[in-house]
């Protein structure tokens, strides 16, 4: 990462999770760094039926490119959409499941106030954490 040498003030968690709520991939940018930007690389890692995410997410690109992968985008759309695409609200739902995940990785001390300095040590940390909530 080459924004690693002192960790950000405040730093975004991204991750692809499972249906029930594990993490399969977990990747971080600072926070001035819009979602957008990592859709593509959580896309590599994403595997199953659907890409499930916020209207920080929201970009044609990211639809066109989860459809290429045989994905079915279920994307809120923006709000400052003038035409937005339709919404799959049961399949979005499950998006509570991810936002379970968060919560869960929030219980531990050292993921929800990052004391580590660099991006790397506070990722090893967010996937130690990952790995206690797989053993669950």
């Amino acid at each position: 990462m080459p924004w690693d040498v002192l960790k950000e003030v405040s730093t975004k968690v991204h991750a692809v999770t499972t249906t029930g709520g594990k993490s399969l991939h977990l990747a971080l940018t600072p926070s001035q760094q819009h979602e957008s930007t990592m859709a593509e690389g959580l896309l590599v890692h994403a595997k199953g039926d659907a890409f499930i995410a916020d209207s920080g997410y929201d970009a044609e690109r990211i639809r066109a490119n989860a459809q290429t992968l045989r994905m079915k985008p279920a994307i809120h759309p923006h709000p400052s959409r003038k035409q937005p695409p339709p919404l799959d609200r049961p399949l979005y739902r499950l998006r509570y499941r991810v936002e379970c995940f968060f919560h869960a990785l929030k219980r531990f001390r050292a993921a929800a106030t990052p004391y580590d300095k660099t991006a790397t040590r506070y990722l090893a940390v967010l996937h130690v954490a990952s790995m206690l909530l797989w053993l669950r």
